[in-house]
This record gives C-alpha cells, sequence and structure tokens, in this order.
C-alpha cells in the first residue's frame, strides 16, 4: 500500500534521525573527556570510577524503560529520552570533582540508556514490517552522527570551553528532537505488515516472538556486552591513550575516536548486504576475530598512525555485532528482550571504565586495552557456538 510505505519511509527517517543525535552527543562528550579530567583533578582510577556514572545509569534505567515502551509505546518515550539526554549533556563542565562529576553522569547515562532502548524497541518494529536486516543501517546513522561529533569536537577543542561546547550540543539536540519527534508522536508503531497498530499493546501482540526464547536473549545480550565494553574503552580511553602514551596532540586523539565512528559507519551502512549474505552467525564470527587484530594493533602500536589504523579496523569488526544482538533479542521478546540484551550489553560499558582505569594504574593504559581484544574474541567465539540458534535473515538461508 503506498501510504503505508510513506508513513514506514517517513518513520524510518525520524528514527535514523534519532540514532544519528545519540552518537553526535555522547561523541561529542567523549571528545572532551581529557579536558574535563584535567578540571576536575582526577587520577586514571577516579577517573574510571566517575565514568563508571554513565553505564551504571544507563544499566539501572534500561529496564524500566522496556516496561514504559510496553505500557505508553516506543515513540514517546524515545521523544522523552532524547529532550533528557540534550539537556543532561550540558552538566559534566559544571563540575569541579570526580564524586561531582560521577554523580551529573548517573544523569547522562540514564538518559543515554532509557533512549537507547527506546529507539531500538522502535527500530526491531520497523525491520518486522519492512522485512529485511535494515537494523545496522540505523545504528550506521548512530556511527555517522559519533563521527561528525568527535570530528567537531576536535576542530572546537582549542577554540571553545567545554561548557559552552556541550550547551551547543544541548541546542542542536532540542532542535533535532522537536523537529523528528513529531514523526514519532504522530506515527504509532508498524505491525508486521507494514501497517499502524491502534494501541502499543497490539503492537507488542503484533510481532512474532518465539517462546522459551529468554535463554537466547541473554545469549545476544553477552555478545551484547562484548561489543558495548570495546565501544565504551574506545569512547571513554581511546583519546587519552593516543594523547598521553602517543603524545598525539589534543585534535589527533580527537580523530582516534572519530576513525574508530568512521570505520563503524561504513561497516553499519554495508551490514545489510553482508548480513543478507552470510547471515547471522558469520557476520558475528568474522567481526569478532577482526575487532580482536584491529584492537591488538591500536593498543600496543608504537606509533600513532598505527594506532589510528588498529582503531579503524577494530571498529569495521564491532560495527555490527550489537546491532545483530540487539535485533535478535527483539524479535524474540520485544521491548524487553530489547532491554535485557541492552543492559547486558551496557553491563560491558559499566565495567569497561573502572576496570580500564584499574588496569591503567597497575599495569598501562596499553595493557589495559588489550582486554578489548579478548572479549572481541568472546563473541567471535560465542558465534561459533550459536550458529543453530541465530537464525537466517531475509533472503539468505540458514548459516
Amino acid at each position: 500500500m503506498p501510504d503505508a510505505g510513506r508513513e514506514l519511509t517517513r518513520l524510518r527517517i525520524a528514527l535514523t534521525a534519532f540514532f544519528a543525535l545519540d552518537g553526535f552527543i555522547f561523541a561529542g562528550w567523549v571528545v572532551r573527556i581529557p579536558a574535563i579530567k584535567q578540571q576536575t583533578d582526577a587520577s586514571a582510577s577516579d577517573l574510571g570510577l566517575a565514568l563508571l556514572g554513565v553505564s551504571a545509569g544507563a544499566v539501572v534505567t534500561m529496564t524500566l524503560i522496556g516496561r514504559l515502551c510496553r505500557r505508553y509505546g516506543s515513540h514517546p518515550v524515545t521523544v522523552v529520552c532524547a529532550v533528557a539526554l540534550s539537556l543532561s549533556v550540558s552538566l559534566p563542565p559544571l563540575t569541579h570533582s570526580a564524586p561531582a562529576l560521577g554523580a551529573v553522569l548517573l544523569v547522562f547515562g540514564a538518559a543515554y540508556g532509557g533512549i537507547n532502548v527506546a529507539f531500538n524497541s522502535a527500530a526491531v518494529d520497523l525491520v518486522t514490517a519492512l522485512r529485511r536486516p535494515v537494523m545496522p543501517t540505523f545504528h550506521a546513522a548512530f556511527s555517522l552522527g559519533g563521527m561528525i561529533g568527535a570530528g567537531l569536537g576536535g576542530v572546537v577543542a582549542g577554540a571553545l570551553s567545554p561548557t559552552r561546547h556541550l550547551f551547543g550540543l544541548t541546542l542542536i539536540g532540542l532542535l533535532v528532537t522537536a523537529v523528528a519527534g513529531r514523526t514519532l508522536l504522530r506515527q504509532e508503531p508498524p505491525a508486521p505488515g507494514g501497517l499502524p497498530v491502534s494501541s502499543p499493546m497490539e503492537a507488542d501482540r503484533g510481532t512474532p516472538r518465539r517462546t522459551g526464547g529468554r535463554g537466547l536473549v541473554a545469549v545476544f545480550g553477552l555478545i551484547a556486552l562484548c561489543t558495548a565494553y570495546g565501544e565504551g574503552a574506545m569512547a571513554d580511553w581511546g583519546a587519552l591513550h593516543l594523547q598521553q602514551d602517543l603524545a598525539a596532540s589534543s585534535g589527533v586523539a580527537a580523530a582516534g575516536y572519530s576513525c574508530f565512528a568512521l570505520a563503524m559507519t561504513v561497516g553499519r551502512a554495508t551490514g545489510t548486504t553482508l548480513l543478507e549474505r552470510l547471515g547471522r552467525a558469520r557476520t558475528v564470527i568474522a567481526g569478532g576475530t577482526v575487532a580482536a587484530a584491529g584492537m591488538l594493533l591500536g593498543s600496543l602500536a608504537p606509533s600513532v598512525w598505527a594506532a589510528l589504523t588498529g582503531f579503524a579496523v577494530t571498529g569495521l569488526g564491532l560495527a555490527n555485532l550489537f546491532p545483530v544482538a540487539v535485533e535478535r533479542a527483539g524479535s524474540l521478546t520485544g521491548p524487553s528482550g530489547v532491554a535485557v540484551a541492552s543492559t547486558l550489553g551496557y553491563g560491558g560499558m559499566l565495567l569497561g571504565p573502572p576496570a580500564i582505569g584499574f588496569m591503567a594504574d597497575w599495569f598501562s593504559l596499553p595493557a589495559a586495552l588489550t582486554s578489548v581484544a579478548a572479549l572481541a574474541a568472546v563473541a567471535a567465539v560465542i558465534g561459533v557456538t550459536t550458529r543453530r540458534t541465530m537464525g537466517s535473515c531475509p533472503g539468505q538461508g540458514a548459516p
């Protein structure tokens, strides 16, 4: 039906905008971590504990947001969380101690985790309606937003204070939410056949779910955990590694996350084709293996350019692991599955910042970053052991 097709297209554009906004705001924050570390006079371990606030806030909120999505619908919850995220990103530069930074990052993390569950739940419904594995394209928008946010952060790092920079992100976030949020608030989640349904509960009933899928959701969540650990490490420690261990300038250090985000964008932009050709299991196995090799190079290379290459390879490897894990979890049990997989995934971010911070104090930051390679390898092993339960993608036979 033409009208239904146009509605799905508008909905896909709006969701893509929210994914991109999420990446843009998050990257804008992470490239200013070195400046805020200096402002708060925090040690590596103190900073790690403060950064724990982002993941802790996200993990605590995700289960609640999953329930709210089931009750009120993922569309309005996405809009509310986007407003909260836009406002909270301006708080970290206002702090002058590690404990205060950790406290405001709890708020930021709660909004960040909430919007991730909400728009991933909305995207799962849309993927089901479209009947194509397009989830990586939404996450490509997140990575593109991250690349732009990191690149812009590198450009303005020498000209704008963190306070002015992050307040600018607040204004941009509220503007994008006002424009894209209209579509989400006007349209109901689509049913599997591509037609809007009359209520969030009907949307949840309309999407096919497999019984007995909770165990599989936990497995997919473990893949998400291994992936999010790596993404969080790159966001929180990548720039610091380049600046502290390889004597890179602040602009080049910010470019490290930009390279990672660009590689993830490319990997996710081609993710639909990759999934249709290889299937989920082979995509996870190959991605985990490539990411492990790339992070070994990125963490142990003696030069800035070799490290940047390693970051890019890591981004390509990790690109489609999280989208596959969240999509499979959501297709099994709906928003609750997205919440469980996301909670486990951001549990990786919960463990990552303090773990890497403490390992950096005990050993060195490069040695600590090799843990990212180890967990990427674990994700590949899980892909091998769950080949039969991953399921096939539209247009592709069982892997």
